[in-house]
């Protein structure tokens, strides 16, 4: 018999295993073609935002100190997607290739939705994996993101965002005023630069060039080759094509959750190029508890910039007079990203007031807008 605690355990970690679903979706969709190709996007997107309206938030904290005894059905999830994913996105390479009930059009929708299951569930399971201390975890995430050609992601994000969020030397800080699609172009270039200067000048600190193959971008490049390479193999041209479409949507989807998670805060300036220590203050967060489920509390931003190793269900929910507040969840506030005019209006107000509650001694905001948006 199992014990009761067990279960427990189980029980309470469920809700985070709902990722699992979209592998039946996508199954689904390649089978049937047609309208069914639009079922897992509108699941990855409204499923979530209508389960956060039912649902409403969750804030409640679990013990911090918990082990990872105590967490191995939440570690779970995150260890078997990564070949989850691979038997998946090159199990549909090899189908949809030459499959005679799919259009053209309908293999790059297909692989439109195979790309919103990379990003949203993938890159995100990276982002939890990169942070671990275990060598294995890690390199699932380096193994998920290659999938997607992201893999400075890892780079960038350790040595750059989470050192400079906030301030001009972050590229991933959404600037105050810019459009996502500005945004976007912008990011794309500039944070494989920021990732390979970064370990760059920490191999230059070992009195290492950056051709010292213990820099990770060879390791980088030869995964990601692999991943091409086993596309063409898998379905030829058409199947290396589906591969970077869907790859790009993948980035598309991880580079929108970058957006709202800092758009327009900064933190304040003292002087001779320092800046004050990152604070809950310097990230939005969403308690929604559906969209927490789908993006394992990723929207608990705060505590992430925090506690950077802190694995996702022990991260600590704030409240609104600690670190601002998302009115919506990300599935609906990546939606209104993509439309600049209607993303102003609803968060452009609402970092006016994070200014002032937090920083009423700054009067005069130009120069860290200008700072920002050179």
């Amino acid at each position: 018999m199992i014990p009761s605690d067990h279960v427990a355990k189980f029980r309470n970690a469920m809700p985070f295993w709902m990722s699992l679903l979209f592998v039946p979706l996508a199954i689904f969709g390649a089978i049937n073609g047609g309208w069914t190709l639009w079922v897992l996007p509108l699941f990855a997107w409204y499923f979530f935002a209508l389960l956060d309206a039912f649902l409403g938030l969750n804030l409640h904290n679990a013990d911090p100190q918990l082990d990872d005894e105590h967490l191995n059905w939440y570690r779970l999830i995150t260890v078997i997607w990564a070949p989850i994913q691979f038997g998946l996105l090159f199990g549909m390479i090899w189908y949809a290739s030459d499959a005679p009930n799919l259009s053209t059009g309908e293999k790059f929708g297909l692989f439109f939705g195979v790309g919103v299951i990379t990003g949203t569930v993938g890159i995100n399971y990276s982002h939890e994996l990169m942070h671990q201390k275990d060598r294995k975890e890690r390199f699932l995430g380096d193994w998920l993101l290659s999938m997607v050609l992201y893999s400075h992601f890892r780079s960038e994000h350790l040595l750059v965002h989470h050192r400079y969020v906030g301030t001009p030397r972050d590229p991933v800080t959404a600037r105050y005023n810019e459009g996502f699609h500005k945004f976007f172009p912008r990011v794309l270039k500039q944070c494989w630069f920021s990732a390979f200067n970064a370990e760059k000048s920490m191999l230059a600190r070992k009195g290492k060039d950056w051709t010292d193959l213990s820099n990770p971008f060879f390791k980088y490049w030869v995964m990601q080759g692999a991943m091409l390479l086993l596309a063409f193999l898998m379905g030829g041209f058409i199947g290396l094509l589906l591969f970077l479409w869907q790859a790009f949507v993948a980035i598309w989807q991880l580079e929108l959750v970058n957006y709202i998670e800092h758009y327009g805060l900064t933190r304040k300036h003292l002087g001779d190029g320092k800046y004050e220590h990152v604070k809950p203050r310097h990230s939005w967060n969403a308690a929604h508890k559906a969209s927490n489920w789908l993006l394992i509390n990723l929207q608990r931003h705060s505590d992430h910039h925090y506690k950077p190793d802190r694995r996702f269900p022990l991260l600590q929910n704030y409240e609104a007079t600690e670190a601002p507040q998302l009115p919506y969840g990300y599935p609906i506030m990546t939606m209104a990203a993509m439309v600049p005019p209607l993303w102003r209006r609803v968060m452009n107000k609402r970092v006016r007031q994070w200014r002032n509650m937090y920083y009423p001694e700054i009067t005069d905001w130009k120069p860290y807008n200008k700072a920002l948006n050179p």
